[in-house]
Order: structure tokens, then C-alpha cells, then sequence
């Protein structure tokens, strides 16, 4: 599934989807988030999540909290140790990952890898 969001994020699927949609495309159909936390993907790409969360860390967490809630503390603990921070400004100061990495990361964190 990594490879398959990483083809979205740089637009090798059609049109190019942003950090956060491109993380919860390819679990769609296993792993579909409620219609209102879909709704707002689009906006959530480039610092615009919640919180300032990284929209690819922000839509891996949407998706462990509603179908997997027992994995979702460990699966945040595991990005903000790759990254260094969850949050997208961070997250890019501190350069660990790069969003394409932010983006192949959270949906390795969403398999269970």
C-alpha cells in the first residue's frame, strides 16, 4: 500500500492527491473513514490538519482510532520517531522525513509494518 500512496501523493494515479488524502486512498475500500473525517482530507495537506499534525500522520491516525484503536497510540509513537514530530512545520524544519516519506510511513504505520 505504500507504493500505492506514494503514486497518488505524486500524482502517478491521475491527479495528484495531497499528503492526507494520498494516505487514506489506497485503504478506502478495507479501511473507509466515516464520511465527515473523509469530507475533510482536501483541506488537511501542507500544515492545514488539525492541530498542525502532518496530513499524512493525521490521516493515519483518522484511520487507526476508528478501525483500530488498540494500535493507535503505538502507531503516532512510531511516525513522531521517524519524523521527530508529528507536526508538518516540524516535521520539515527537522528534515528526518520528507513528505513523500511522511506520506510511505503513515501508510506502512496503517498495514501493521
Amino acid at each position: 500500500m505504500k507504493e500505492t500512496a506514494k503514486a497518488y501523493f505524486l500524482g502517478k494515479k491521475g491527479t495528484r492527491l495531497n499528503c492526507a488524502q494520498s494516505v487514506a486512498e489506497p485503504f478506502r475500500d478495507k479501511f473507509p473513514l466515516d464520511g465527515k473525517t473523509a469530507s475533510t482530507l482536501p483541506a488537511c495537506g501542507g500544515g492545514r490538519a488539525p492541530e498542525g499534525y502532518c496530513g499524512a500522520f493525521y490521516a493515519a491516525k483518522c484511520i487507526l482510532e476508528q478501525h483500530f484503536p488498540d494500535r493507535s497510540t503505538e502507531g503516532m509513537e512510531m511516525l513522531l520517531s521517524a519524523a521527530g514530530s508529528l507536526k508538518c512545520l516540524e516535521v520539515k524544519a527537522l528534515r528526518k522525513l520528507s513528505c513523500v516519506g511522511c506520506v510511505e510511513k503513515s501508510a506502512e504505520v496503517v498495514e501493521g509494518r
